[in-house]
C-alpha cells in the first residue's frame, strides 16, 4: 500500500471524514484529498508536505516515522523534484462545516442582548444609589411655594433692579454639566413633574406664577440655573432642616425681583412676603389673648371673716344645747294622791 492508501483506509477504519480532519489539522481539504491520492503537484512542497503528512498520520493514527519514511521514498523516487519544487506561500486556513457560519448568528445575538443588559442594569444600579426614591422627591416637590421649603424670596428690605422680569415672562433654564441629575419640577400648579437630564443637557420652563426645582444635594454643583441669559446661583446646601438631603428652590412673583438683583438663591436672601402674611395671620391666635378684659375684682373678703364667723359659730351653743335641761321633760309633775 501507498503512503495514501495508508492514510485513507486508517481515516476510513476510525470513520473519520476529511472535512473533519481539516477542520481539526487546519489542513485544506484539496492537500488532504491529494495526499490520499498520491498526488502531490497541488501541495506546497518541502518541509511543508512533511509536516502535513506528519499532521495527517498523526491524526488517523498511523505511525509518524513510518509516514515520513514512506514520504522520503516517495522523494526519492521522484529524484528529488518534490524537494526542489519552488515553495508556494501556505496560508493556513480555519474550515469547518457549512453549517457552522450560521450557528454562530444566535450565539452573537445573545451575547450582545446579555451585554446590553448588563450595560442597562449597572446604569440603573448607579442612578438608584445617586438618587433617592422618586415617591419621596415627588412628595416634597409638591409643597406649596409659601412654606418653610420655600427657596428665600425678596421683600422690600433691600432695594431691587428695575430692570427685574416678571413672572410669565421670565425663561428659565436649567443646565447640567458633568453628570446626569434627576431634577422634579413643579410649574405653577401642575403636577411634579421628574426629569432625567443628561450630562450636558438643559430643560427650559416658562411659569406663570411659581417654579419649585427639587434635587438631590449631592448634585448641587452639576446644576445651573439661567434667568433670561443671566446666570443664577443656586444653594449648596437645603435651605430647611426639613428638606435632609433635598435642596428645594421655589421662585415666585413675590422673590423673582430679589433672585434677578442679588443673582443668588440662598438662605440669606429675605424671605417671601407670603411668608409674612401667613405669620401675621396666624399671631392674632396667640396676641388677643393678653388683651382680653378681666373680669371685674369682687370684693376682697377679708381673712378675719371667715375667721370671725368661724368664731362667732363657736361662741354660739347649739341649738340642741340652747335648751335648759328642765325643759326636757314634756309631762308635768304628778299629784300626790
Amino acid at each position: 500500500m501507498t503512503l495514501g492508501e495508508k492514510l485513507r483506509q486508517a481515516r476510513e477504519d476510525r470513520g473519520i471524514s476529511l472535512s473533519e480532519v481539516a477542520e481539526q489539522t487546519r489542513i485544506s481539504p484539496l492537500y488532504l484529498e491529494s495526499i490520499e491520492n498520491d498526488d502531490y503537484r497541488n501541495l506546497p512542497g518541502g518541509i511543508f508536505n512533511k509536516g502535513f503528512i506528519k499532521t495527517f498520520a498523526k491524526y488517523v493514527g498511523v505511525d509518524e516515522q513510518e509516514a515520513m519514511t514512506d514520504y522520503s521514498q516517495i522523494v526519492s523516487a521522484s529524484s528529488g523534484e518534490l524537494d526542489e519544487k519552488e515553495l508556494k506561500l501556505y496560508k493556513p486556513e480555519v474550515l469547518t462545516d457549512d453549517t457552522s457560519g450560521s450557528s454562530m448568528i444566535p450565539t452573537v445575538i445573545v451575547a450582545v442582548v446579555i451585554l446590553a443588559l448588563m450595560t442597562a442594569g449597572i446604569l440603573f444600579l448607579v442612578n438608584y444609589l445617586r438618587q433617592p426614591a422618586d415617591t419621596v422627591a415627588a412628595n416634597s416637590a409638591t409643597a406649596p411655594a409659601t412654606n418653610s421649603n420655600a427657596a428665600p424670596s425678596g421683600t422690600n428690605t433691600s432695594p431691587t433692579d428695575p430692570s427685574a422680569p416678571a413672572m410669565g415672562s421670565a425663561n428659565f433654564e436649567l443646565k447640567t454639566t458633568t453628570a446626569p441629575v434627576k431634577v422634579v419640577a413643579t410649574v405653577d400648579s401642575e403636577p411634579a413633574k421628574p426629569s432625567n437630564l443628561a450630562a450636558g443637557s438643559s430643560v427650559t420652563f416658562t411659569p406663570k406664577e411659581s417654579l419649585t426645582l427639587n434635587y438631590s444635594r449631592w448634585n448641587f454643583d452639576k446644576v445651573q440655573l439661567t434667568i433670561n441669559g443671566k446666570a443664577i446661583s443656586l444653594p449648596s446646601a437645603p435651605l430647611a432642616p426639613a428638606d435632609k438631603d433635598r435642596i428645594i428652590v421655589t421662585i415666585n412673583k413675590d422673590n423673582l425681583a430679589q433672585i434677578w438683583t442679588s443673582s443668588t438663591v440662598s438662605a440669606e436672601v429675605p424671605p417671601a412676603t407670603t411668608d409674612a402674611n401667613a405669620n401675621v395671620a396666624a399671631a392674632p391666635a396667640t396676641t388677643t389673648v393678653p388683651v382680653q378684659p378681666r373680669p371685674t375684682p369682687q370684693p376682697p373678703k377679708p381673712a378675719n371673716v371667715a375667721t370671725n364667723t368661724a368664731a362667732n359659730t363657736a361662741a354660739k351653743p347649739p341649738a340642741n344645747a340652747a335648751k335648759p335641761p328642765t325643759m326636757t321633760g314634756t309631762k308635768p309633775t304628778p299629784k300626790p294622791q
